[in-house]
């Protein structure tokens, strides 16, 4: 009889001896703890990480060297840089020069030149500008916008894209004397 009193505990259950299992409750609850706190030590490592690492958008510079003015013809829309820089350069008849930034003013689609009807047409809905990029057609709310350009002492023309005049309807040519380079 005392054999049975020594696997039975004071309630009369049996209790299992030290041996029989690998895991504890109070075993599973402390490692499931401790991966719970190494999950956001680990996390926040990670993130303090990435803090370092700014996210940055790279963009192409805002300024670039276009040509000669000898190279331009008077009264035609240079298109040269239509696709890579979305700008057209005008020579006027009187010599001087102007760029416009080919971005419609109604939803920043791409217009067209046409020579033919001397005009600028936005593919997308139908807005017309003439060749000072002042609107007479279509949804645009206002003219294209200029954007500066000036002579580098090598004699290039050189157009900054970061320096817009936003036009109003009216004549651009009062708007904006320094949008106008004269040579």
């Amino acid at each position: 009889m005392p054999e049975d009193r020594a696997a039975k505990g004071a309630h009369g259950w049996e209790t299992p001896s030290p041996d029989a299992t690998l895991w504890a409750r109070r075993d599973i609850f402390s490692l499931a703890g401790w991966a719970g706190f190494a999950g956001v030590v680990g996390a926040s490592l990670l993130a303090f990480t990435r803090f370092m690492f700014p996210r940055v958008l790279f963009e192409p510079p805002a300024v670039f060297l276009a040509d000669r003015p000898e190279n331009f013809v008077p009264g035609v829309v240079d298109e040269r840089w239509k696709k890579s820089e979305r700008v057209w350069i005008v020579r006027k008849e009187d010599g001087s020069f102007y760029a416009l930034l080919a971005i419609c003013t109604h939803l920043g689609c791409t217009p067209n030149w046409f020579a033919a009807e001397n005009k600028f047409k936005c593919p997308c809905h139908g807005s017309g500008f003439k060749r000072d990029g002042t609107n007479f057609e279509g949804p645009a709310p206002r003219p294209l916008d200029r954007i500066k350009i000036a002579m580098t002492p090598e004699g290039l023309l050189q157009v900054d894209k970061s320096a817009i005049f936003r036009m109003a309807p009216g004549n651009p040519e009062a708007q904006h004397p320094q949008s106008i380079m004269r040579v």
